[in-house]
């Protein structure tokens, strides 16, 4: 019987919706495996480049496959990049000697899952979907998978839904007990009710705008901000003397801070934004980005329906709107209290741990390994 080092490959560079929980897998699989060995691939262009080996993991490039949206000269071009990275992909795949591939979407989950598939590279297939609305490479990939599992209900995927992996940095994050390190970390006030604005790692235009315009406003109304703007934007907010800070920042290197210090966030809705505001218990307002397939609204819908947010349109954020929601809400510590009990119950603090063991029991169905 084949007791060789078990190797785990995942898929799911671009963004860091894609990359987080393709690392939080990775994470899991080496506590339950400490000999496995787990290599990512990604794009020279994406995230990844950064994050996988600060993580500790090997990365490996392969050309990427973006998927038209809508008929275009990119479309007919299509089939030449897919066969490229199809071929890059395999010769890693035999590389690494892979056991197991698991996609997590994004650019280079087709080419995976095409390659897993292929005579002389078949092995199995698990896939996992983040959002509301799953996107084509893992339809593509679910068809033939060992596994499919989905973050929340309604993806269109035949599949378990477990919630999406995160960090358990987040998970286990005791956003009480590390309150007064975090307000000091940012300079925020050690007392204030405080609210965290950020829109992604690039930051959000309207978000910016809005909640900028309502620094007057909430600092005279006691509440605290940080904002995390974007790298290449900026927020320009006049102190008012005597009253709580608003703390503007181009990037949260630490997320994990930022949870802890604040009692409400403003925020886009992609998929590990929300999976990681739940699960900490932060009751937020959640602003869809207002272009794309609307799966931005749909991932925040089963948060705010159980009572642990608010959505409010991109259109409909302003100034005005910011401190007739927020005052309120950060003025009330009953309601934020039960918003935050409500919120944490849709998370799911063991998703990385019930993926992990999909994927070793998808390998122990091929190779005969133990568990």
């Amino acid at each position: 019987m084949d007791r060789s080092p078990l190797s785990v490959v995942v898929a799911g560079g671009g963004t860091a919706g894609h990359i987080e929980p393709a690392l939080a897998l990775a994470d899991a699989v080496k506590r339950l495996r400490p000999d496995a060995r787990v290599t990512a691939l990604g794009t020279a262009r994406g995230l990844e480049t950064t994050l996988v080996p600060k993580r500790g993991y090997a990365l490996e490039l392969v050309p990427p496959v973006p998927l038209p949206r809508k008929p275009s000269k990119d479309l007919l071009a299509l089939p030449w990049r897919v066969l490229r990275s199809v071929r890059r992909t395999r010769q890693v795949l035999k590389q690494v000697e892979a056991d197991v591939v698991v996609g997590f979407g994004g650019y280079v989950a087709l080419p995976a899952y095409l390659a897993a598939r292929m005579p002389g590279t078949r092995m199995p297939v698990v896939v996992h979907e983040a959002n509301a609305s799953a996107g084509i490479a893992n339809k593509v990939g679910a068809r033939h998978a060992a596994a499919v599992a989905a973050a929340v209900p309604g993806s269109g995927l035949d599949a378990r839904v477990i919630g999406m992996p995160l960090r358990r940095a987040i998970t286990t994050l005791d956003r009480e007990a590390l309150r007064a390190k975090a307000r000091a970390h940012f300079g925020l006030d050690p007392q204030a009710p405080t609210l965290l604005v950020f829109g992604g790692s690039q930051g959000a235009r309207s978000l910016n705008e809005a909640v900028a315009a309502a620094a007057g406003p909430l600092a005279r109304a006691g509440i605290g901000v940080l904002h995390a703007h974007g790298p290449k934007n900026t927020v320009d907010v006049a102190p008012v003397p005597g009253r709580p800070p608003y703390v503007a920042v181009p990037y949260l290197e630490r997320m994990d801070l930022a949870y802890a210090a604040a009692d409400l966030a403003i925020c886009r809705s992609g998929a590990m934004t929300v999976a990681e505001v739940s699960a900490v218990g932060l009751p937020a307002i959640y602003v869809p980005l207002p272009h794309g397939n609307g799966e931005q609204r749909l991932n925040a819908l089963p948060v705010v329906e159980q009572g642990g947010g608010e959505i409010v349109e991109d259109a409909d954020l302003t100034a005005e709107r910011v401190v007739e929601l927020v005052v309120p809400l950060l003025t009330s510590g009953e309601r934020l209290s039960a918003m935050s009990v409500a919120a944490r119950r849709t998370g799911h603090a063991d998703a990385d741990e019930t993926l992990a063991r999909m994927v070793l029991d998808a390998v122990a169905g091929t190779r005969g390994d133990e568990r």
